[in-house]
């Protein structure tokens, strides 16, 4: 068990050869988890997809690093360094018009409360940015209060509920969503939420 105490993490973009290290997380978080070709076709085939991946950073690089900080382009040899580093967790969301819909977020149970899902959101929140989206949104089960929590840090508000959509056991979800992420009054709130996490 890894000890809760506060870690540098890098956030990269996804890539197949994380693949056995994300279903191990997935299947670890969900009870309906996606299936490795889920996560193969997404990278491979759709163009709306973005997906990313949670690192701690190297310990011979820590001096050098913020406490958080978004890669988007590795060169090669970073990459090779990289390679080393475990996946500690992963998000992804689909660009539909305007709209960022988070499609899938999780931590490794062991690296969880040390804000790596905080970090995750941030980098897909950005990323959305930068793609033009407006409104940034996603589903929680009306039971994980935790999460809905979290959400709530980064401008997420209850928007309206989808009976019976959790397969498993059939509980609904609350759909999510951000104000406009694109003014100047969210940007601000967003750079806050980083500093506080740096």
């Amino acid at each position: 068990m890894v000890n809760a105490s506060p870690v540098t993490i890098e956030i990269e973009s996804m890539r197949v050869t994380d693949l056995a290290q994300v279903m191990e997380i997935e299947y670890a978080s969900f009870t309906t988890p996606w299936s490795e070709l889920s996560y193969r076709q997404e990278l491979l085939f759709n163009p709306n997809g973005s997906y990313f991946v949670a690192r701690p950073a190297r310990a011979d690089s820590i001096e050098a690093a913020p406490k958080f900080f978004w890669r988007k382009f590795f060169s090669s040899s970073s990459r090779q360094i990289r390679a080393a580093e475990p996946v500690v967790g992963y998000g992804g969301f689909w660009l539909v018009v305007d709209e960022a819909h988070i499609s899938t977020i999780a931590v490794n149970p062991a690296w969880r409360r040390r804000g790596i899902g905080a970090r995750l959101l941030i980098a897909m929140i950005e990323r959305a940015r930068a793609l033009r989206a407006e409104t940034v949104t996603l589903e929680v089960r009306v039971s994980n209060a935790p999460a809905q929590s979290l959400y709530r840090k980064y401008g997420f508000e209850i928007a309206g509920t989808r009976p019976r959509y959790y397969n498993d056991n059939g509980e609904d979800a609350f759909i999510m969503t951000t104000p406009r992420i694109q003014t100047d009054a969210y940007r601000i709130r967003l750079q806050h939420a980083i500093n506080i996490l740096a």
